[in-house]
């Protein structure tokens, strides 16, 4: 089966958009398929092009057997939502025409969060006469307005027809948490071409490890107790509380806070620390992906927040399942939804209320006082993160664009390369 996959995050970006397509997509190349993803020039989450990287027209790459095509887009930083949406409309500009000269595929399929990526699928489906797949990440515009880059108002309302258009043009609709398909399902998309495909872990590349000891000295965690949160320092992971929760734990020589990323709110919370004087905060820039494990191995506690609003409680944020795989407790401040259930049916975290730096603070305080409740946290994500294994997970999806297409797959996804075998 040849697929074509028009998303505008894929590797080296490291954001859950591009590893979970990389992710699935080189199980399928290796399941037998063509994989061909039409994706721009890697720019997330700074605004600023990858080194080694130019915005140009056209380029064509190869990852693990994936074909990569980049295309042009006007590149910017978080910097607003007219230039956001600049940045989004030119990338499913230039996708759809990028796709217009890729290999026939038997399905095309794009990828959300900004759904205008999933416009230039769909027109790109319609043109070329195949099935589209709306690969539904994250409920846009409904997020916009969660983290208040917009208030409610006429084009959000735009936007949101927009939306129920594409859900109703897809021949499948994947969404990556149940809360999505009922979302959907209550506002007239029919549920039977729905599928829920949750975000996963590659276990292979995700495992218990001791902490990198070069790591440790060079960010002065030797002997502390590492709080840690590695991803996007975005508008919507209330970061300001975990600073807040910092400050009421400084005078706890042993708590350490890691933060590893970069994002549209890192240089306010790095400017907030420095005047605060927080000596027990640590701030690491956006590392490869490669590098991520051995950051997250420095991590005695994994910090997942989120602002508390209702949007928040459809979300599972994917990092749960890697620090479940590597045997990291974690510790979730987000409002009560699927991603809080998942954690607790797993046994592999506690709950605090989100924003709430308090009660976050005073549960920090515990588990570092609990070593018996840390290893048993511990034992129980490890066994947990078995059910989300990528490979799973590419299977379904595999599976989902099989049936949209009418192709009979036979092929299993098999197991994926390491980092290190990628030639």
């Amino acid at each position: 089966m040849r697929i074509l996959f028009l998303s505008d995050n894929f590797p080296p970006e490291t954001n859950a958009p591009a590893n979970r397509l990389y992710d699935h997509a080189v199980r399928w190349v290796r399941a037998g398929h063509e994989v061909t993803v039409v994706t721009c020039a890697p720019n997330f989450p700074e605004g600023k092009v990858f080194p080694g990287y130019r915005n140009r027209w056209h380029a064509v790459e190869e990852w693990d057997g994936i074909r990569v095509v980049r295309v042009k887009s006007y590149i910017t930083s978080n910097e607003g939502f007219l230039k956001r949406t600049l940045d989004y409309v030119s990338f499913m500009i230039s996708g759809f025409i990028g796709g217009l000269f890729q290999k026939r595929p038997d399905v095309i399929v794009a990828s959300s969060p900004q759904f205008f990526a999933a416009v230039g699928g769909w027109a790109l489906a319609a043109v070329r006469r195949k099935p589209f797949i709306f690969e539904l990440r994250d409920l846009w515009p409904a997020s916009i307005v969660a983290v208040g880059a917009m208030e409610e108002s006429r084009t959000i309302r735009l936007l949101e027809k927009l939306e129920l258009f594409l859900y109703r043009r897809a021949r499948r609709v994947v969404a990556v948490t149940h809360a999505f398909k009922q979302d959907l399902i209550s506002r007239g998309i029919d549920g039977n071409k729905i599928e829920v495909v949750l975000n996963g872990v590659d276990l292979a590349r995700y495992a218990p490890m001791t902490a990198d000891a070069s790591l440790q000295r060079e960010h002065g965690l030797e002997g502390k107790f590492v709080v840690g949160y590695l991803g996007t320092h975005g508008m919507a992971h209330a970061l300001d509380k975990v600073l807040e929760a910092a400050e009421r734990l400084r005078d706890h020589d042993s708590i350490v806070f890691l933060f590893v990323g970069a994002g549209a709110a890192k240089a306010e919370l790095e400017s907030r620390a420095r005047a605060q004087g927080l000596t027990n905060v640590r701030f690491v820039a956006r590392q490869p992906k490669e590098a991520m494990p051995g950051y997250w191995s420095l991590c005695d506690l994994a910090l997942i927040p989120l602002r508390d609003t209702p949007v928040f409680e459809s979300v599972i944020p994917s990092k749960m399942f890697e620090c479940m795989a590597m045997g990291i407790p974690v510790l979730m401040s987000l409002p009560d939804g699927e991603a809080t259930g998942i954690l607790r049916d797993a046994g592999a975290g506690v709950c605090v209320p989100p924003e709430d730096p308090q009660a976050m603070a005073r549960a920090i305080e515990a588990l570092k006082d609990d070593p018996a409740q840390c290893a048993a946290l511990r034992e129980s994500g490890l066994k947990a993160a078995q059910a989300y294994s990528r490979d799973r997970q590419a299977e379904k999806m595999l599976a989902a664009l099989e049936r949209a297409a009418g192709v009979k797959v036979t092929a299993t996804t098999g197991h994926s390369p390491a980092a290190s075998d990628r030639q």
